[in-house]
């Protein structure tokens, strides 16, 4: 990886990082049984804010566009990811969380013609023998309907980075970022007051985490992650969320004295080396790659406008045509 991707991928991990605070945040500071207006209360103020600063609003398609990016990435993922926390005892719902990078490796096969690795399936799969040894203990107890609610979560996530990935950017991060926390927001409404009913009340501690967990984990996080998905492979940004479970267990272990077993810390050293060796292109890969471009544009030559549709196709499909206000990012 060059330097510059190096940076934009420490950029990006830090959003996952912050989302590893939001259990600590919760146990001490949110009110119980509230998890779907937890969802609500951290992504759509965010949004707004996000509207207010950024003053755009989507255009044309990216009406529905942005619309079901929310619901994916937002809307439909917060509630499902209360409800296998809350059904699976023991973090079992960590497990499927560390399925993404396996699910993403399918949906981007058909979606963003991504062909998986066997280096990224590979570590994919070692990553959830990691996570599983963290988080699941002898009196680990399974519920279907956390089972069902923790597979269509990881889901959710995996076909909302992929249709990122798909559909590209059209706007800045904070813009983008807005419609986004915006749309899941309001997604969240209807369901909570159906089933909760009226909003909780709020303390000043209740109020301070939600302070932390839309401005800082809703706002900054998603901005930051929206523009890491636009610039990264599909297959390397899912597994950063792997990073979620590994902070949790540490503020776990640091503020609420929750101890660790050597199975536990075997586990999240496996964890961490998944995530990272994931990151990185093996040299005989690397070289794989070198020969299918010396081959292609001889194959191409026989028409005279092939390579330049073929490097055209390239950039859309890498990510690298972009809109003008991305290019001013840099």
């Amino acid at each position: 990886m060059t330097r510059g991707t190096v940076g934009v991928m420490l950029a990006t991990a830090s959003a996952p990082v912050v989302w590893g605070s939001t259990y600590i945040v919760t146990t001490v500071a949110l009110p119980e049984d509230s998890a779907l207006w937890s969802g609500v209360l951290r992504a759509l103020p965010a949004g707004l804010i996000a509207l207010a600063l950024a003053r755009q609003l989507p255009r044309g398609s990216w009406w529905w566009k942005a619309g079901i990016l929310g619901v994916l990435n937002i809307g439909a993922f917060f509630p499902l990811l209360f409800v296998a926390a809350y059904l699976l005892p023991g973090g079992v719902a960590a497990v499927f969380g560390a399925t993404q990078p396996l699910f993403v490796a399918a949906l981007a096969l058909p979606l963003l013609r991504e062909k998986p690795t066997a280096w990224r399936l590979v570590w994919g799969t070692v990553a959830v023998v990691g996570v599983a040894l963290m988080v699941l203990g002898p009196d680990a107890a399974l519920s279907v309907p956390g089972i069902v609610a923790g597979v269509f979560g990881t889901v959710s996530m995996a076909a909302g980075t992929v249709l990122s990935k798909r559909w590209g950017r059209p706007v800045g991060p904070l813009a983008y970022g807005a419609w986004l926390l915006t749309a899941g927001g309001l997604f969240g409404i209807p369901l909570a007051l159906v089933i909760e009913g009226a909003p909780p009340a709020l303390d000043a501690a209740a109020l301070g985490g939600f302070a932390w967990l839309s401005l800082i984990g809703g706002l900054a996080a998603y901005v930051v992650w929206f523009h890491g998905v636009g610039r990264l492979p599909a297959g390397a940004v899912s597994f950063l969320p792997l990073i979620s479970p590994l902070v949790a267990a540490i503020l776990g272990w640091l503020v609420l004295g929750e101890t660790l077993t050597s199975v536990q810390l075997l586990g999240f050293a496996i964890a961490l080396v998944a995530v990272s060796a994931a990151q990185r292109v093996p040299s005989w890969a690397r070289l794989r790659d070198l020969r299918a471009l010396e081959v292609a544009p001889q194959r191409d030559r026989s028409d005279g406008t092939a390579d330049r549709e073929h490097d055209t196709t390239d950039k859309h499909r890498s990510g690298k045509v972009c809109h003008p206000q991305d290019a001013a990012e840099g």
